[in-house]
């Protein structure tokens, strides 16, 4: 009887871990957040815009960044999901992005990423 109490404690428990990984590592998340660096920050506009309080907001209206007609149409809110999206593959979320990175290949550093941001927010 206990083995089986104990076997059902860690199935429950299994699910919880795999959402936590799925809620991404902040600290993690910064450092994959160094490639960003060169046209991001969290204080004011440069190459790309400001990023600071991004998660939330709507694509393509920070004050005082020229975002491409693109992103400006694109009607996205930067949600968790459209986030991941746009991080594994900026030019197929949104066609005619002025955005020249070209996306993380693994889910796991986006979901950190994305944990960091909301960190800046």
């Amino acid at each position: 009887m206990r083995s089986f109490v104990l076997g059902a404690v860690l199935a429950a428990l299994i699910p919880l871990s795999a959402q936590a990984q799925e809620a991404g590592d902040a600290a993690a998340g910064e450092k994959a957040f160094a490639p960003c660096k060169a046209c991001h920050n969290f204080q004011k506009n440069g190459v790309g815009p400001d990023l600071k309080g991004v998660v939330g907001r709507k694509a393509g209206v920070y004050e005082g960044y020229n975002f491409s007609a693109a992103l400006k149409n694109s009607g996205i809110t930067w949600d968790e999901a459209n986030l991941h999206e746009w991080l594994k593959n900026p030019k197929a979320k949104v066609p005619g992005t002025k955005m020249i990175f070209q996306g993380y290949p693994d889910d796991k550093k986006i979901n950190d990423v994305i944990a960091y941001l909301k960190t800046q927010s």
